[in-house]
């Protein structure tokens, strides 16, 4: 049964067993059980013998005695005036199931596509903004949320996207989501449900996404993407949805051609189809002004897609949907089927961050950054001969195409793997990899600005090396 040791700030799980030789050795079998198994860590504090008998309803002496056998034994050490705590016993003496699982090695130098710089994160600005939050919210924010999203967080959005996105929005076509892997999972089912059988996804395209939509029982089928997009003329008059990156297609890089946004907006009005907006990184445009979502120029058949994961970051797990009307009710409901509701603290903080225009101040500074880090990228990459750079005007990765003959994808990976690089192929992000173009997303967001040098270096390098520079 547990024990509190509440006078002595440890909680302790302790059951003695009935012994042959009495409580005494009984109360030594659990502790030396507990001890192996780990669930005693080397140098916990124990109660002292007068608080354990009490909590135990042992004679004081026989604590006592349990405790300096132990010591004698090595499980416990006793200095006068400091109690009696756990000592550090060899490896062997502790049950490896006890021993915590190892964390899967991150890599040196992480160029892999869609991760942002967190040592930026706005941490001043994060906890001023809750310090805020709490002293006008007060306890409430603790409570629960609503299943739509704070109130005070979509109407932050609603102004926010139609000022730097061009989004047509109100809060209560606004529902907010844990992350975007819940937002797209969400409409998955909401779409099966409402009598969709096909679905159109860009080819290539996010992996990811398109695996989630087809676990919500929906036919994928693939929309070739070339230089000026996807290629929307190809899609059929019983595809009920397409999935799109039209500001910056993930992962070439090239936007929507104008005449295919036309295309698609009269496709979505004389089908009756839903246009999925993916906006995942239309923040970060470098080259010239932001391309407007896609959403503003047909709000009641586009569902718009955002995220913090890109600007702020991806454990906040705090992402968006603006809704055609009657979207918004089917998608609350299947919300709170899912987990009901989601947190509350990080949603009014991060809407106090938009209204007081901290977040577009991070957004900028970011912005900067890795504008700086693409041309740079850039510069080393161009300077090779064979591979050739794509998608550069924007995000926070760019696509390598690699030419018919030299080094494959496959062997620049390993090569780069080996250097303690990580990267992504572009082989994986087609619905059939077979014979298709291979390449390389790196990413240049993901690296500490102490640490980008380095990792810009150790990618030169393996890319000269294959390229014979």
């Amino acid at each position: 049964m547990p024990k509190n040791w509440s006078g002595h700030g440890v909680d302790l799980h302790l059951e003695p067993a009935a012994a042959a030789g009495g409580r005494r050795v009984g109360l030594e079998g659990a502790l030396r059980e507990a001890i192996r198994a780990g669930r005693l860590a080397a140098g916990t504090s124990l109660p002292g013998t007068r608080a354990l008998a009490a909590e135990l309803g042992l004679a004081r002496g026989t604590v006592t005695a349990a405790y300096d056998q132990l010591v004698e034994e090595g499980y416990l050490t006793a200095r006068p005036g400091s109690g009696t705590s756990v000592a550090a016993l060899p490896a062997s003496d502790t049950a490896a199931a006890a021993r915590p699982a190892a964390a899967p090695a991150e890599p040196v130098h992480d160029l892999r596509p869609g991760r942002p710089d967190l040592d930026a994160f706005p941490v001043r600005a994060w906890l001023a903004a809750t310090r805020r939050v709490l002293g006008r919210v007060g306890p409430q924010a603790f409570g629960p949320g609503d299943p739509q999203g704070r109130i005070e967080l979509r109407t932050a959005l609603a102004e926010h996207l139609a000022r730097t996105r061009g989004v047509v929005a109100t809060p209560d076509r606004v529902v907010v989501t844990a992350g975007f892997h819940q937002a797209m999972a969400l409409l998955g089912g909401v779409l099966a449900a409402g009598g969709t059988t096909r679905v159109a996804a860009e080819d290539p395209g996010h992996d990811v996404y398109r695996a989630l939509l087809g676990r919500a029982g929906l036919a994928v089928d693939p929309l070739p993407v070339d230089r000026e997009g996807a290629r929307v003329e190809e899609l059929g008059p019983d595809v009920g949805a397409v999935s799109l990156t039209p500001s910056h297609q993930y992962p070439t890089g090239v936007p929507l051609h104008p005449r295919r946004r036309r295309a698609l907006r009269a496709w979505a009005h004389t089908t009756g189809g839903l246009v999925l907006e993916d906006d995942y990184d239309g923040e970060f445009r470098y080259d010239r002004q932001p391309v407007g979502a896609l959403q503003g120029t047909a709000p009641d058949r586009v569902v718009y897609c955002g995220t913090a994961s890109k600007t702020l970051a991806p454990a906040l797990r705090l992402a968006w949907l603006v809704l055609p009307p009657e979207l918004v009710d089917p998608l609350v409901r299947a919300r709170e089927r899912t987990d009901l509701y989601g947190e509350s603290l990080g949603q009014l903080v991060l809407a106090d961050l938009i209204a007081g225009h901290a977040y577009e101040r991070h957004v900028r500074a970011a912005r900067l950054r890795y504008r700086r880090r693409r041309g740079q990228l850039v510069e080393r990459i161009g300077a090779l001969p064979g591979p050739t750079v794509h998608g550069v005007a924007a995000g926070l990765h760019t696509l390598v195409t690699l030419p018919d003959h030299g080094p494959g994808e496959a062997r620049l990976l390993a090569r780069c793997a080996e250097r303690g690089v990580a990267l992504r192929g572009l082989t994986e992000l087609h619905h059939d990899p077979a014979g298709r173009p291979e390449g390389l997303l790196i990413g240049f967001g993901a690296p500490a600005e102490r640490a980008w040098p380095a990792a810009l270096d150790a990618l030169s390098a393996v890319l000269a090396e294959q390229f014979g520079r």
